[in-house]
């Protein structure tokens, strides 16, 4: 669990997304338990309230779960549904413009594709180094 860095954006809101990249990247594991709001709060050095807020946000979309009296879990199947809701927002975000910007010059899609493939190399090649 890192700090909370973007000022840009709620509170609540890096709480969420920080499990969400927890699960993610594995660092938590489906059916294992998160940390409480209390927990996340004096980490954080916020009030509960607005630790609470994120994590019921997760709740809310199915990713973690409650056991009474135990605490907040991860939902089997949660890093798959995760996992594709990053994978539309990436799309919608980056690929659409990123085609629509090439369409605007005259790149075709095969050439997009074929520059991704150069530029991955390229950068496989320079971490080699």
């Amino acid at each position: 669990m890192g700090p909370l860095i973007d000022n840009g954006k709620p509170i609540f809101l890096q709480i969420s997304e920080q499990i969400e990249n927890d699960i993610i990247d594995g660092a938590i594991e489906e059916e294992t338990s998160v940390p409480s709001t209390n927990e996340f709060a004096a980490f954080h050095r916020i009030n509960p309230a607005t630790a609470g807020k994120g994590v019921n946000r997760l709740v809310e979309n199915g990713i973690l779960y409650k056991r009474r009296g135990i605490g907040m879990f991860v939902a089997t199947g949660a890093r798959q549904r995760l996992v594709g809701a990053r994978t539309e927002q990436f799309r919608a975000s980056f690929v659409g413009p990123l085609l629509d910007e090439a369409a605007k010059l005259g790149i075709t899609p095969e050439q997009v594709a074929d520059m991704i493939t150069d530029a991955s190399i390229t950068d496989r090649e320079a971490s080699a180094s």
